[in-house]
């Protein structure tokens, strides 16, 4: 997408007076994945949440905005670690929702055109408890991609996924959102190893950022390069090392 701008958050956040994560100094590139990684409970959802509008309870101090000085607010879809849909609605129902839901007419020729771009042009018909796991995240990606957002957030789309089916979802997902911002939220070394244009271990010690490998994402599984970075994701993750901080 063109000019998609980037992410930039530089404060402190609390939840009922307690500290959730202090001074951080965080910026996400534009037109490009940044991948934000970390144990549970180190803050890296209430990041994505404060971005999105989201994170009821919390109260945040400082600024948070698009690095070309707009604002975030109609410029941002998320896409969560739960599909999501509907039950009772079809596929292209629970694809076109957020229009819906804005009282707009969905356009019905994108509607085909997404559909056909993740896989799912004849299964525009059917309800949620007809697809599997696979293809409800499917359906969650195509609804992100008609929202037609320069910004994505992604809060552990692919975790629930057998280990194929999560490699074919981000393969997808870097395909269908190349050119726009996006964070991804995830416990995951690998997927952070893969998917990462800019990789930023969020720890109790703060933020710190480790190179992510050469080439284009997403990388191979099975790169040489890719894994050495994955290992060294556990390896930080395992010991909470202190590593450089990041400055933006």
């Amino acid at each position: 997408m063109k000019d998609a701008p980037s992410l930039v958050l530089k404060g402190s956040a609390a939840f009922d007076g307690t500290p959730l994560f202090a001074d951080l100094s965080f910026t996400a590139p534009g037109g490009c994945w940044t991948c934000l990684l970390g144990p549970s409970g180190v803050g890296k959802s209430t990041i994505l949440r404060l971005l999105a509008g989201l994170a009821e309870g919390a109260t945040f101090t400082g600024r948070m905005q698009a690095g070309d000085g707009g604002p975030l607010q109609g410029r941002i879809a998320l896409m969560a670690q739960d599909d999501l849909l509907l039950p009772w609605l079809t596929v292209e129902a629970n694809v076109t929702l957020g229009a819906r839901l804005r009282g707009e007419t969905p356009d019905r020729v994108r509607v085909g055109q997404v559909l056909e771009q993740v896989g799912l042009g004849d299964l525009a018909a059917r309800r949620p408890s007809e697809l599997s796991g696979g293809q409800r995240q499917r359906a969650a990606l195509a609804r992100t991609l008609m929202e037609d957002r320069a910004i994505v957030l992604l809060d552990e789309p692919f975790s629930a996924l057998d280990a194929r089916t999560r490699a074919r979802m981000q393969e997808l997902t870097a395909a269908t959102l190349a050119g726009r911002t996006v964070l991804l939220v995830t416990h995951d070394p690998g997927e952070a190893a893969r998917l990462g244009d800019k990789i930023v271990v969020m720890t109790e010690a703060g933020l710190h950022d480790l190179p992510p490998p050469p080439g284009a994402v997403p990388r191979p599984v099975g790169d040489p390069d890719t894994l050495t970075v994955q290992a060294r994701l556990l390896e930080i993750l395992r010991k909470d090392e202190t590593c450089a901080p990041l400055t933006t």
